[in-house]
């Protein structure tokens, strides 16, 4: 999601460098059979069986919207378009980039419409790209995966997190329809001045980290910075608590295999959240506060802890410089297996009606490339597969720690998909369920009730049509 992941929600060249050879693990205990793109050859814009060469087209304009508004991720894009159409002096980016929230509101009607943009974002799982799918409006890339090597150039999973299946019923498995840039994962952010002051040192494990709350609390100090007047940040720091309180099976849940939210982790994550609340562990009125503006809060100084993506760092870092630390959350015993929920970014994906598809196929690779990667390395943005510039980046410094934490977490198989993917309706269900947790009014036990009112019908519905359809 960026879910209201900016970062959303990966760019590595031809073959993974070596010495990022622990990225391609990402998730590798999580692989789902049939996540390869099989039963789909053939599939993909147009018949391309060669690397299409955009200085052919002609002049050509690439209207492409996206939600990278940030300044680490705006800077990133703005400079990989300028060098794109340095290097193809005949084509043009038109550029529409809005922030998540608006993206996901306006994007449906645009691409709908009679005059679609060429490349668009869509976020992963049910309520928007499965829909995209199933509506004709998405186009199939597997062909330019294997033209352009991504299927080597991406871990299987990741892969997977941007496939649908080819009745546009499945998520998760089938053909790919879009693919990557930046890695992404919920951390825990800190003011290391804060900590300092309250006789804290960076938390080794999650009972060090909870237990410090009331410390801080009890100094006048705000203890975690939040806001969720977007409604999608708190989907960002229950799914931490739910990964912490031990929803091992939240994986299969989300890609529609699992139990579902009716279930002793999804209550003990709301309690724990509502507690934090009662407690002023969180801003009063959380819910009447932005999401960039809890993040502004935290860089001026307000607040110890700030959980949220990675796509924040580089303006988090800007005001704040060697104050600001980030880890994954920590874990239950020290030295311990990091989990939190993250993955990639947004999907970059080819529009079905785009007038120039092979320049967007082409475009899509620029911006996942190694040279890539190292672009956003430079601009402190997050790659899924980090190449040469991360190498050369302290492991002092906070975009090290980024780095580190990234691997960490590969090499666990800790990242768990956003929640908000799980159903057409989910990421109202739960965006809005959360606020009622926050605000004190939803117990946890409704909660996971209507959370689990929404999954189970919408499972049911799934293995319905699956058994009338037969075998696939």
């Amino acid at each position: 999601m960026e879910l209201a992941r900016t970062g959303a929600r990966r760019t590595r060249g031809r073959a993974v460098p070596a010495a990022l050879a622990i990225g391609v693990v990402l998730l590798a205990a999580g692989c789902v059979p049939g996540t390869d793109g099989s039963g789909a050859a053939g599939a993909g814009t147009g018949a391309a069986t060669a690397i299409p060469d955009p200085a052919k087209a002609g002049k050509t304009t690439l209207t492409v919207w996206d939600q990278e508004i940030r300044g680490g991720t705006n800077g990133e894009i703005q400079q990989l378009n300028r060098e794109f159409e340095r290097k193809y002096p005949n084509v043009r980016i038109k550029r529409v980039a809005r922030s998540f929230t608006d993206l996901k509101t306006t994007l449906k009607l645009a691409v709908s419409g009679n005059h679609p943009p060429d490349v668009i974002q869509a976020n992963q799982g049910y309520p928007d790209m499965v829909a995209f799918v199933r509506a004709g409006l998405l186009a199939p890339l597997d062909n330019y995966a294997g033209i352009y090597d991504w299927n080597t150039r991406y871990p299987a999973t990741l892969l997977g997190l941007n496939r649908v299946s080819a009745d546009g019923g499945d998520f998760g498995r089938g053909r790919l329809y879009g693919i990557s840039q930046t890695g992404e994962y919920i951390g825990l952010y800190y003011n290391k001045d804060k900590l300092k002051q309250a006789g804290l040192q960076p938390p080794r494990t999650w009972g060090e980290f909870t237990d410090g709350l009331a410390r801080l609390k009890d100094r006048g100090e705000l203890p975690i910075q939040f806001g969720n007047l977007d409604k999608y940040p708190a989907i960002h720091t229950f799914g931490v608590l739910h990964d912490q309180l031990g929803a091992a099976g939240a994986r299969d849940t989300v890609l529609g295999r699992g139990d579902g939210f009716d279930n002793a982790a999804t209550k003990s994550a709301a309690a724990t959240l509502a507690d934090w609340a009662k407690r002023g562990y969180l801003p009063g009125g959380a819910n009447g506060l932005g999401y960039d503006d809890a993040a502004k809060k935290f860089a001026s100084g307000d607040g110890a802890y700030l959980l949220t993506g990675t796509w924040q760092l580089a303006d988090l870092k800007k005001p704040m410089g060697d104050k600001l630390g980030i880890m994954p959350p920590p874990p239950a015993k020290a030295g311990g297996d990091p989990v939190t929920t993250g993955g990639q970014g947004l999907a970059w994906s080819i529009t079905s009606r785009s007038r120039h598809p092979e320049v967007a196929a082409a475009y899509l690779d620029f911006l996942t490339d190694a040279h890539a990667a190292d672009v956003m390395t430079r601009h402190g943005v997050l790659p899924a597969v980090p190449a040469k510039a991360a190498a050369g980046v302290s492991p002092d410094s906070v975009d090290g720690q980024m780095i580190a934490g990234w691997k960490r977490l590969s090499a666990a198989d800790g990242l768990v998909p956003y929640l908000d993917y799980s159903t057409p309706t989910f990421y109202d269900t739960l965006s809005a369920a959360l606020q009622g947790v926050v605000s004190g009014k939803t117990s946890p036990d409704s909660f996971a009730a209507t959370l689990q009112k929404d999954y189970g019908a919408f499972v049911k519905k799934q293995r319905e049509q699956h058994t009338s359809a037969g075998p696939r």
